[in-house]
């Protein structure tokens, strides 16, 4: 699913929400994700939909890379959260354990499976780094 997106779709993420209620409004900078896994969810549809920009400024500066590319040969299919730990409202930290299904061009399917660390900086969810 790269490329644009229409509010009315469903969001790439798999809540069964419409992307214009569910993770357009983080990837656009208008609404906070409230959770942690709500950021990684809103991550996994930027990849989605190449959001290069809303990965930089999701992901802590203490961890993100220099250079951040998103390959366009990847499309994702589907995503599976398997667990979370912490990383709620009232929390300054979490943890989202999930697999993200893909295809490349060439038609391999595989996965990746992570156990990603949240922390919250300023009142907003940030990706720190896989476990």
């Amino acid at each position: 699913m790269a490329g644009t997106i229409s509010d009315a779709d469903r969001c790439p993420c798999g809540s069964g929400d419409r992307y214009g209620t569910c993770c357009g409004p983080v990837l656009a900078g208008t609404r906070r994700a409230p959770t942690a896994e709500a950021l990684m969810r809103s991550r996994y549809t930027a990849f989605c939909v190449g959001d290069v920009n809303h990965l930089r400024v999701s992901w802590h500066s203490d961890t993100r890379p220099d250079e951040l590319t998103v390959d366009p040969d990847i499309r994702f299919l589907r995503l599976v959260v398997h667990d979370t730990s912490g990383g709620g409202p009232f929390d300054a930290s979490g943890q989202v354990d999930f697999t993200a299904h893909y295809r490349t061009e060439s038609g391999h399917r595989g996965e990746q499976r992570e156990n990603s660390s949240f922390t919250r900086l300023d009142g907003r969810w940030v990706y720190v780094a896989a476990l």
